[in-house]
C-alpha cells in the first residue's frame, strides 16, 4: 500500500473517534440537565410549602371574619328589635297613663257639670233673662264645648234599650206605654271619653 492510503485510514479513524466522543459528551450533558430538572432545590421546596400554608391561613382568616360579621349583624338586628319593642311599650304606657289621668280629671268635673244643670233647671221663669242667669248659661255652654272638643260625650239613655255596659238601673217601673227593658228616665247623666265609659248613666227602666 501507498503512504497516501495509510494517511486516509488514519483520518477516518480520527473522525470516528471525534464523533463518538462528542456523542458521549452530549449524552452526559443531557443526563445532567435531566437530573437537575427532576430534583428541585431546598429553597424552591420551602417556598412552595410556605405558599401553600399562606393560602390555607388566608382562607381560614376569611372564614373567621365572615363569621364575626354574621354575629355582629345578628346582634345589631336583635338590639334594633329590642329598642323598637321598648319604644312601642313606652308609648303604650304613656298613652295609658294619659288616659287614666284624663279620666280622673273628667270624673272630678262631672259633679260640677251636674250642679250647673240642676241650677239651670230650677231657675224661675222670671229670672231667666237676668244677667246672672245669662252668665251661668254662658259658663255651662263653655263646658259643653270643651267636652265636645275633648271627645267627652253624654250617654243617650231615655228611650233606649237598657244596656248594662252603659246604664246603671237604680229604679224600675211597671206602668206606662214603654216597651220592656226600655229606659224611661235619666236620673244622672253618664259620659264616655273616646268611646270608653267614664261614668254610667243612672236610669229608671220599664219592667
Amino acid at each position: 500500500m501507498s503512504k497516501k492510503h495509510y494517511k486516509d485510514e488514519d483520518v477516518k479513524r480520527q473522525s470516528a473517534e471525534d464523533i463518538e466522543t462528542a456523542g458521549e459528551r452530549s449524552t452526559e450533558n443531557d443526563s445532567g440537565n435531566a437530573g437537575e430538572q427532576e430534583v428541585p432545590s431546598e429553597e424552591q421546596t420551602s417556598s412552595q410549602d410556605a405558599s401553600g400554608e399562606s393560602t390555607e391561613e388566608g382562607t381560614s382568616s376569611g372564614k373567621e371574619e365572615n363569621a364575626e360579621l354574621v354575629q355582629l349583624k345578628d346582634k345589631y338586628l336583635r338590639t334594633l328589635a329590642e329598642y323598637e319593642n321598648f319604644r312601642k311599650r313606652s308609648e303604650k304606657e304613656k298613652a295609658q297613663m294619659f288616659e287614666l289621668g284624663a279620666k280622673s280629671i273628667i270624673e272630678q268635673l262631672l259633679p260640677v257639670v251636674d250642679n250647673f244643670e240642676r241650677a239651670l233647671e230650677h231657675i224661675p221663669e222670671e229670672e231667666k233673662e237676668n244677667s246672672f242667669t245669662k252668665g251661668v248659661e254662658g259658663i255651662y255652654k263653655q263646658i259643653q264645648k270643651m267636652f265636645s272638643d275633648c271627645d267627652i260625650q253624654a250617654i243617650e239613655a231615655v228611650g233606649q234599650k237598657f244596656n248594662p255596659a252603659l246604664h246603671n238601673a237604680v229604679m224600675t217601673e211597671e206602668e206606662g206605654d214603654a216597651e220592656e227593658d226600655t229606659v224611661t228616665a235619666d236620673l244622672q247623666k253618664g259620659y264616655t271619653y273616646r268611646g270608653n265609659v267614664v261614668r254610667h248613666s243612672m236610669v229608671k227602666v220599664k219592667k
